[in-house]
């Protein structure tokens, strides 16, 4: 629990970090559908940063459960959809949005994943 807690916790304060760059340092260096990604890099980076609280909520409140596996995958979600689409925004290397499907499917997996774990619960 004290894993993902931090993990968590540290994540949502970066996604919170990136949002004020976003906001403030990007708005006029950004074209605005560049900043619309940022902006949704950002969103899903909080959405699975909450997610990972949850999961150490879960460990704590269920700890037969196995819920390291979701807590990998959204963190590797985090890494590879929020992290593509910053990487795309500030370099403009389009290829990098090639990983960010793959991060999309971390984050479905998790959720998944996660509702397995309470239903054979």
């Amino acid at each position: 629990m004290k894993v993902w807690g931090f993990v968590g916790a540290l994540l949502a304060g970066l996604a919170v970090a990136a949002g004020a760059f976003g906001a403030h340092a990007l708005k006029t260096r950004l074209a605005p559908e560049m900043l619309q990604v940022f902006e949704t890099a950002v969103r899903y980076h909080m959405y699975h940063a909450l997610g990972l609280l949850a999961v150490a909520l879960a460990c704590d409140r269920l700890p037969e459960s196995n819920f390291d596996l979701t807590g990998w995958l959204m963190l590797a979600g985090i890494l590879l959809f929020s992290g593509s689409l910053y990487a795309l925004c500030l370099t403009g290397v389009r290829g990098l949005g090639a990983i960010t499907p793959i991060g999309g499917l971390c984050f479905l997996a998790a959720w998944a994943l996660m509702a397995w774990n309470f239903l054979r619960r």
